[in-house]
Formats: structure tokens, sequence, C-alpha cells
């Protein structure tokens, strides 16, 4: 990472984060309009589908990587069902600046702030439209929970996982629901 960028953990309702928002929006759109006109609904809608509180800590995290002070590239998780699991969403990366490694790194930072907050596995879906994130996620060492013969368009959300390296976590996810609800 060069010296003019760094992580920023922050609010998914912080301004810095509504140029990415609007861009993954396009881009859903982009790939996705016909599906959207057979099953009804929006990529607005799509992104606005879970509170911000879901990506809060100490349970959840939303992470920008800004160059200069701007965004260019983010990702978020929340917990999953499984209490020892964090749900990836939303990583994405301004689309003039693919191919460099950014969504790698972002990745990465968000997989050591779960393990940090005690998550031992992730979980994630990606569109079937997409195989740049499928190439991403097999290539960082995630397992296809489908099957990667099948026609990506039969399966509509591709789902993936990985069990992260043991750390000492800050605190459990389980803790610190646990100590959000007595305090």
């Amino acid at each position: 990472m060069s010296s003019n960028e760094r992580f920023l953990y922050t609010s998914v309702d912080d301004p810095l984060a509504r140029p990415l928002f609007d861009g993954l929006e396009q881009e859903y759109d982009s790939r996705y309009a016909d599906v959207r006109r057979r099953i009804g609904g929006s990529a607005r809608e799509e992104l606005q589908r879970y509170p911000a509180q879901a990506f809060a800590a100490p349970v959840g995290a939303f992470v920008l990587l800004l160059r200069d002070g701007v965004a260019i590239s983010g990702g978020a998780f929340m917990p999953h069902r499984d209490p020892d699991t964090a749900e990836f969403k939303r990583i994405w990366t301004l689309p003039g600046l693919r191919r460099q490694g950014i969504a790698r790194r972002v990745l990465q930072e968000l997989e050591e702030q779960a393990a940090r907050q005690g998550y031992r596995r992730v979980f994630l879906t990606t569109g079937f439209r997409q195989p740049e994130a499928v190439g991403l996620y097999l290539s960082h060492g995630y397992t296809a929970l489908f099957d990667l013969e099948a026609d990506p368009e039969t399966v509509a959300h591709l789902p993936f996982e990985k069990h992260l390296r043991a750390t000492t976590p800050v605190v459990t996810p389980a803790q610190a629901l646990l100590h959000g609800a007595h305090a």
C-alpha cells in the first residue's frame, strides 16, 4: 500500500462511501437489469436491504480504502446466522482502478478484522454475472459452495466460505452481543 493510501473504518452512511455505492448500484443495474425486470426490485433496494447497524462494531465492520482522501474501494461484514461466521458484503473497487490488487487488499483487511473480532469463518455470495469476483475469491483461498462446472445463471447467488486463521480476538461476536444487551 502506498503512503497516500489508508484504510478507514467508518459507517456505511459516511459521505466518503457515497461514490462507491453509486458506482456499485450502476454496476448492478448494468449486469442484472434483465433479472430485476423479471423478479422485481432494484439495485438500490438491494444495497439498502440491511440497516447500517448490521455493519457496525462490535459485530460488524465497514472499511474504505482511501487514496489521497478519496474512497477507491471498500467492503463490509455483518454477523451471519452462525455466530462464528462473518458474512462479507459489498466488496467493490472503482472501475478505473481494477486489476491492480486493490480488491484483494480490501478482502485481506476484512478477513483480518473479522478474525480480530472473533470470527472463525467467512461466508459470502456473489452474483452469477461477476466472474471477476469468483476469480478473486477462488485465488484468495475461498471454497465454492456450489458446483463450479454448473451454469452460474442456474445457481444465481454463488456462495463461498473460508476458514480464518486463529488469532486472539479483541472480543468474540457472542461476547459483543451479550455486552451490548447489558450496556
